[in-house]
């Protein structure tokens, strides 16, 4: 079961992709009969089809394709039945049945892209996150994502790194400080910044973004709950590391910047808390699937 927030977002993202397909405003109700190509099929007919997976890949998206077909039914009396063969977090290989539809045919081909669309694009994310999981095995370091996502679609990309094994960092800007350098800039100083946000917001955590070991030793004498490492040498985090321990160990640590698969590992070994990788979210490369009529 999905939480209630991420339930509710999954109708409205997906309301907002099928209107998107078939022209229609934010206020104007479902109408698959919009879909002219698929129109061009008798009205009655009906049909069983089958999605497969082209590449090995980490599934990640069910969700996302249920709710399709159901708001599809609903706009249109149909009823289509859904059979999963597999889970999110499953590990999958090239050529897998992933799931069977059977139902009406018009709407089986107007919800196909929308659907696909979800599932190819959050497999393809959880995939990669997979592969980036995989190369800090053996070490206590946790791979984060970032707020680098596709607008309108964080929720589902939030879901797809946590399909891949990766850990879920803040979902926006209301639920935890992350003070950067325009940040330090306009409130003078990374103690200005930091004592406000604790007494703003005495609950949440407060993460202060660094460029120097200087500025390293401040957030850490502030107590800082987490400190971002930007764009640092594996050396000058073998020290940021060390002054943890001498100022302030409670502190974890995180690195940004230009992380790659080849990368990872080194920067683990450093002993830091956290890796995080905007190209997780960023760079997305969709799973190849393909959907076909028995």
């Amino acid at each position: 079961m999905h939480s209630p927030a991420l339930q509710q977002d999954i109708e409205y993202t997906v309301a907002w992709a099928l209107r998107e397909d078939l022209g229609l405003s934010a206020t104007q109700a479902l109408d698959a009969n919009l879909d002219v190509t698929a129109a061009l099929i008798p009205a009655e007919n009906t049909a069983v089809a089958t999605v497969i997976c082209r590449e090995e890949c980490i599934i990640s998206g069910v969700a996302w394709v249920n709710e399709v077909f159901k708001q599809l039914d609903k706009a249109s009396g149909h009823t289509t039945q859904i059979t999963w063969f597999v889970n999110d977090g499953e590990h999958v290989k090239e050529n897998t049945t992933l799931f069977e539809l059977s139902g009406n045919a018009r709407l089986l081909l107007t919800g196909e892209r929308t659907a696909l669309n979800f599932l190819q694009s959050m497999s393809g994310t959880a995939t990669v996150v997979s592969q980036y999981v995989e190369k800090l095995a053996g070490t206590t370091t946790k791979l984060l994502d970032t707020r680098k996502t596709i607008p309108g679609l964080r929720s589902a990309q939030k879901y797809a790194v946590a399909c891949g094994g990766g850990v879920n960092h803040r979902i926006g800007v209301f639920d935890a400080y992350l003070i950067k350098e325009n940040h330090i800039l306009a409130c003078g100083s990374i103690e200005n910044a930091v004592n406000t946000a604790k007494a703003n917001e005495p609950d949440k955590k407060v993460e202060v973004e660094v460029e120097s070991l200087e500025e390293l030793k401040t957030a850490l004498s502030v107590k800082a709950d987490i400190i971002m490492l930007d764009n640092f040498t594996t050396d000058m985090i073998e020290q940021a590391v060390e002054l943890r321990a001498t100022i302030n160990p409670e502190t974890k640590l995180e690195v940004s910047g230009n992380m790659t698969l080849d990368t990872l590992a080194n920067y683990a070994k450093t002993g830091v808390d956290f890796i995080s990788v905007g190209a997780l979210t960023k760079h997305v490369k969709a799973t190849d699937l393909s959907m076909r009529f028995k």
